[in-house]
């Protein structure tokens, strides 16, 4: 090989690794870089360690079952995705139907608007996000409806994400950030003129307490909504494929065990709820939900071996090829979930603590 085609070999290789590691970047503007993936507030040798800790709840699935072990395994959880999540996805950490002509970061916008569009809140009400993640929906319920939010999550990282983002959409006074668990929240009662919470309540071990402390905190008139991740009525117990999709999202996405579309009306009825309506936003004539993970197929592939590359230089954890790896095998379980109808990550609940504000 003569000296140009050197050079010039040389050249293609560097600028490819430099648009991989520089250039490609977030799913969404001022998100996550690759060089910056981390695992979370988990120390960068101990991020495999981690890993594998996550993999030990699932075998001991009674611990997953007990209340006080799931929010360090909640927590674990989203230390080892959140900077994936960020940089693959975007700030908002849910799914929304696809909508012809719009982007997918457009459409996730007006799933999120919808939801603080059915709390019926003036500019200036102090709403609760319950499970906030890194603050994506947060920041568009702010910006659309003029609303006070105040999220809470059990993640610490997050919370730090969460107000770094805040600050940088100039949302800071308008959106507030609380580590916390979603079980037990540090809120008066009464102090909340709506809540809403979007595919995180399936975190809880038992729905009945999560919607409880929700119901103990708002004020009594005010509305609640919630997009729940939930098996439909197509879902089969005794179908063994049906088995292996659920247990594979929910191996995949820390979830102690996906609830029925039933149980949903039922829990928020004996907590105290009034339900005034509830659908399911994945059916007809709602477009899939599940087409952004099918595209991202390539990408997976194109990002796998750029997180490879990093750990192998040192820049990236090396838990993090372990982590992503898991995610994609979960896409491929949504997918499928949402392609045989057995599984919707929306199922919408809209419900009100009875009484009358002026109580």
């Amino acid at each position: 090989m003569d000296f140009l085609s050197l050079f010039c070999t040389a050249s293609l290789i560097a600028g490819g690794l430099y648009w991989f590691v520089c250039i490609l970047g977030s799913a969404e503007q001022k998100g996550k870089r690759a060089v910056h993936l981390s695992g979370g507030s988990i120390a960068k040798e101990k991020v495999q360690d981690n890993y594998k800790q996550y993999w030990s709840f699932f075998r001991r699935p009674k611990e997953i079952e007990t209340a006080e072990k799931v929010p360090a395994f909640v927590d674990t959880f989203y230390n080892l995705v959140t900077d994936i999540y960020e940089w693959g996805w975007g700030q908002s950490f849910h799914f929304s139907p696809s909508i012809p002509g719009k982007s997918h970061r457009d459409a996730t916008r007006i799933h999120e608007e919808m939801a603080v569009d059915l709390l019926n809140v003036k500019p200036g009400a102090r709403i609760l996000d319950a499970g906030c993640g890194v603050g994506g929906p947060m920041r568009a319920i702010a910006s659309h409806s003029g609303a006070n939010v105040v999220g809470i999550t059990i993640n610490e990282y997050q919370v730090n994400r969460a107000r770094m983002h805040n600050k940088k959409a100039g949302l800071d006074k308008q959106c507030e950030v609380v580590c916390g668990n979603f079980l037990q929240m540090p809120f008066d009662d009464n102090s909340f003129d709506g809540a809403y919470s979007i595919e995180a309540t399936c975190h809880a071990p038992k729905l009945e307490e999560v919607y409880g402390e929700i119901y103990r905190v708002l004020k009594p008139g005010s509305l609640y909504v919630s997009y729940e991740w939930v098996t439909t009525e197509l879902y089969q117990g005794d179908n063994p494929e049906h088995v292996e999709v659920i247990q594979g999202i929910e191996r995949g996405d820390a979830l102690p065990g996906l609830r029925s579309y039933k149980d949903i009306a039922e829990v928020a009825k004996r907590v105290g709820f009034e339900v005034i309506k509830e659908k399911d936003l994945a059916k007809p004539p709602a477009n899939p939900w599940w087409t952004r993970l099918k595209m991202g197929r390539i990408a997976y592939w194109r990002n796998h071996v750029l997180v490879t590359i990093l750990a192998w230089i040192g820049i990236a954890p090396k838990g993090v090829v372990d982590v992503h790896e898991m995610l994609f095998v979960t896409a491929d379980y949504l997918t499928r979930g949402g392609e045989t109808g057995i599984f919707t990550p929306m199922h919408m609940i809209l419900c009100r603590k009875p009484g009358s504000s002026l109580d």
